[in-house]
């Protein structure tokens, strides 16, 4: 059920051409600090994947791909991907990476159960990135060490839009405060997880709520994560489950948290064994991605996915992302939109 935030007096700052050549420059900065930042280099990613391999990402494993049959292979079924997290990590094994270095690619997905809004979209672009790390890496101190290289490239991306157009202020912290998702339901025990990034994310300007996926102390997870990539159940060293997460920032547009990325350290053997048991899903172990992880054929690694549409976004102060991309949207949307002056692409 598609769902439209209320914004009052709302006047976009760029023009939609202004808008577009920020667009550009965005994605063209901040990807090169990124794959600078974490020694990542970029491929091509796939559009689609074969079915019943394990490739796809299974979000929150109640979303339904988009297929379709292929006449010349015999009519087997392909699937739209939804993300790469799980075939970045196979093409990390196939072109022989090292620890310390990685990949990432232009993600385009299609995401039909979507529930439309003022920042979900049919359609998802994102950077998709995966690296190498050792058995060593494995732990909360090397998430954080990620996560501020990853915090730093959208500082400086923020300070390059301002210099291109002064009139948008900047508005991220200076750095980016960790918060574990049991830590802040014990702070906010009655409010609903939503209610409780908005208020944490208005307070601290930038967060990364960890153990996303991991059942809390209420026995329910802040947030569904599909059980085979990331790691949301070796307990770290806070005590707590999780070693991945979400960054959020506050817009002040939309007045709400903004997920920006998901991300984490992946499932090791171990790991992939215990949450699919755990999430009852115990017969993936016979899919293609599975066996090879479980055999030891794929390397240990780190990765996420970093909205490009949202950032761009968030930098540009727009109230919905159908400003940033093209996409299909309910006709009574388009016209709520008409009347706050949201310019629907």
């Amino acid at each position: 059920m598609s769902k439209l935030l209320k914004i009052e007096n709302y006047k976009p700052i760029l023009g939609k051409l202004q808008t577009e050549r920020g667009i550009k420059m965005i994605k063209d900065f901040f990807q090169q600090n990124l794959s600078t930042a974490l020694c990542l280099h970029r491929v091509t990613g796939p559009l689609f994947v074969l079915s019943g391999t394990g490739i796809n990402d299974d979000l929150s494993g109640t979303e339904r791909p988009v297929s379709f049959q292929i006449k010349d292979l015999g009519n087997v079924k392909a699937e739209v991907v939804h993300s790469l997290a799980k075939w970045k990590r196979l093409t990390l094994a196939t072109y022989g990476f090292k620890p310390g270095y990685g990949i990432y690619t232009d993600m385009n997905a299609i995401r039909a159960d979507e529930e439309l809004d003022n920042t979900h979209s049919l359609y998802v672009d994102q950077w998709d990135w995966e690296r190498v790390i050792t058995a060593e890496d494995r732990n909360l101190d090397f998430l954080r060490q990620i996560i501020g290289k990853i915090y730093s490239a959208l500082k400086r991306t923020e300070f390059m839009v301002y210099e291109a157009y002064p009139m948008i202020t900047p508005q991220l912290p200076e750095d980016i405060f960790f918060i574990h998702a049991e830590e802040l339901r014990r702070m906010y025990p009655d409010l609903t997880p939503r209610e409780r990034e908005n208020v944490i994310t208005k307070e601290k300007g930038a967060v990364f709520i960890l153990g996303i996926g991991c059942k809390l102390g209420d026995g329910k997870p802040h947030d569904l994560r599909a059980p085979d990539y990331d790691d949301y159940s070796t307990i770290a060293s806070n005590g707590l489950p999780g070693l991945n997460g979400d960054i959020l920032v506050w817009d002040d547009v939309l007045g709400t948290a903004l997920e920006l990325s998901s991300m984490g350290i992946r499932v090791d053997k171990t790991a992939l064994l215990r949450q699919l048991k755990e999430s009852g899903q115990e017969q993936r172990e016979k899919l293609y991605f599975h066996k090879r992880l479980l055999e030891g054929s794929l390397p240990l690694s780190i990765g996420g996915g970093i909205g490009q549409s949202r950032l761009c976004m968030y930098y540009l102060k727009k109230a919905h992302i159908g400003e940033i991309q093209s996409s299909i949207w309910p006709e009574q949307m388009r016209k709520e939109c008409e009347a706050m002056n949201i310019s629907l692409i």
